[in-house]
């Protein structure tokens, strides 16, 4: 009972001082002493991705669990292919037969050509015999027929070949969309994150777009802050900051600057005079670096509460209380 007695007691303490520390900041602030510096209220915040699959079909096997941490090109889950399998043989199939009939188009060509130059003899020796008066013009006209459907039938021959070669290449390109499908039924991690929920089960059938996971991309951590238009008007873009969390106050984690809105996000009805311009509130988005959350990834958690602090003047250096401090442990 005693040592938890002393553990209560230890939290307590620090979580009063962080109190204190946190009015005086405020009093300190109304007064001028930190008009370089800026505070507001947020938690720890993270954007969502669900892993969704492109095609209908049934679940083979999902492998992550809710609170399970993935990372990028992870599989996810696994969606039945034995139609698309069977899809892919019938159109490889139909590759093989495309490029026989090909094959089999270019000898038919060969032979074409090989009419066509014989016809091409044979007629001009016919003239050569009808110059000399040794056989008739009637003759030649039959060579010149005989010539002239050789050419078509190589002409045609050659318009096949063309239909085939396209054949070959539509079989190939329902190859390549087969193979696509089935490549899409393996359902990866798109991003370094956590699951946060799990949306199906082994066995279930899903439609196009069906959410099979949610998770929290741990990528980009951030804290969500709001600002008066004084203070929001001389923050800018990549400047330093600083978070505490409610639960460990005693840690001070380095942060950018990443979004200013441009708009007021509480407007009063009328804004006339310059106290109710004071009122207006603006959204600042303050992000915490990516290598940093990569090397404390089993400690970010979303959804935690805090104070974010924003410098205003880049000469101007950190209070002592908002050093950068990553030792401590979390309460």
């Amino acid at each position: 009972m005693s040592g938890s007695f002393l553990r209560n007691a230890f939290i307590f303490i620090i979580v009063i001082a962080a109190v204190i520390g946190g009015v005086r900041w405020w009093q300190a602030r109304n007064n001028g002493e930190f008009s370089d510096f800026a505070m507001g209220n947020g938690r720890i915040e993270a954007d969502q991705v669900d892993v969704a699959t492109k095609y209908g079909g049934r679940i083979i096997a999902i492998y992550a669990n809710e609170g399970d941490l993935v990372k990028p090109g992870q599989v996810l889950a696994v969606m039945d292919t034995a139609e698309e399998e069977a899809l892919l043989e019938e159109a490889r199939a139909s590759i093989a037969q495309a490029e026989q009939s090909v094959r089999e188009v270019e000898a038919t060509i060969v032979q074409r050509e090989s009419e066509l130059k014989f016809a091409d003899q044979e007629l001009e020796r016919t003239r050569a015999l009808v110059a000399k008066g040794h056989v008739s013009q009637q003759q030649a006209d039959q060579k010149i027929s005989t010539r002239d459907i050789a050419a078509a039938a190589l002409e045609a021959a050659k318009a096949r070949l063309k239909t085939t070669e396209q054949a070959v290449a539509s079989a190939q390109a329902e190859v390549k969309r087969i193979k696509i499908q089935i490549d899409e039924a393996t359902l990866k991690a798109p991003v370094t994150g956590r699951v946060l929920y799990r949306l199906a089960e082994n066995g279930e059938v899903l439609g196009a777009g069906g959410k099979v996971l949610t998770l929290v991309d741990l990528s980009d951590i951030y804290m969500t802050i709001f600002l008066p238009s004084a203070e929001a008007a001389r923050v800018r873009f990549g400047a330093e900051a600083r978070i505490k969390v409610d639960a460990a106050p005693g840690r001070v984690v380095p942060a950018v600057v990443t979004f200013v809105s441009p708009e007021a996000q509480f407007t009063p009805k009328q804004v006339e005079t310059r106290d109710e311009r004071e009122k207006l509130m603006f959204r600042v988005k303050v992000t915490i670096p990516s290598e940093l959350v990569m090397k404390n990834i089993d400690r970010v958690k979303t959804g935690v509460r805090g104070l974010a602090y924003v410098r205003l003047n880049r000469d101007v250096a950190w209070p002592e209380e908002l050093e950068v401090n990553l030792s401590q442990p979390e309460g």
